[in-house]
């Protein structure tokens, strides 16, 4: 049976990992408290606090099983692994849009990994995508709801590490 292969960064393989372990502790043992609470408010038949606890559980044990199959096919990009040439996964890339000259910088990860707050986009994305294989200098067409915007791939480079 073929498993997906997992792309990810250290960074993003180590918080996959403490989330994992905080899941399994701190995670479980709290949900066994609600539980207990409110298994000793006697019948559980229309006892809300028990059903959300349950509820709980079974998404925690969900994220667990997810997790734990994501980290079993990770494969970690080294930073040689990363182009300073053209567009990877891992890489930073700096993109200026071009009607309007507005520049952003990103890095490329896996889905598992994006994070748009932290300026981190997903190869799966719609700009991830246009510009994953490209090199410093090309022009690449994003299709948006609003229409197509084109963007240049203005730096390419690996990640600073510590960050």
């Amino acid at each position: 049976m073929d498993h997906k292969i997992y792309e990810m960064t250290y960074e993003g393989i180590r918080k996959l990992e403490d989330e994992l372990d905080r899941r399994k502790g701190e995670g479980r043992n709290e949900i066994a408290d609600r539980i207990k609470q409110a298994l000793s408010f006697g019948d559980i038949s229309e006892n809300s606090e028990y059903d959300d606890a349950k509820t709980a559980q079974a998404e925690n044990e969900a994220r667990i099983s997810e997790i734990e199959g994501i980290l079993k096919h990770a494969k970690v990009i080294d930073d040689e692994d990363i182009s300073v040439q053209k567009v990877t996964i891992g890489a930073m890339v700096k993109i200026r849009e071009e009607s309007s000259g507005e520049e952003a910088e990103y890095m490329l990860v896996s889905a598992k990994e994006e994070d748009i707050f932290s300026n981190k986009i997903s190869s799966d994305s719609p700009v991830g995508a246009a510009i994953i294989g490209k090199k410093k200098g090309q022009v690449v067409e994003v299709h948006a709801p609003s229409g197509t915007i084109k963007y240049k791939v203005i730096k390419i480079a690996r990640p600073e590490r510590g960050e």
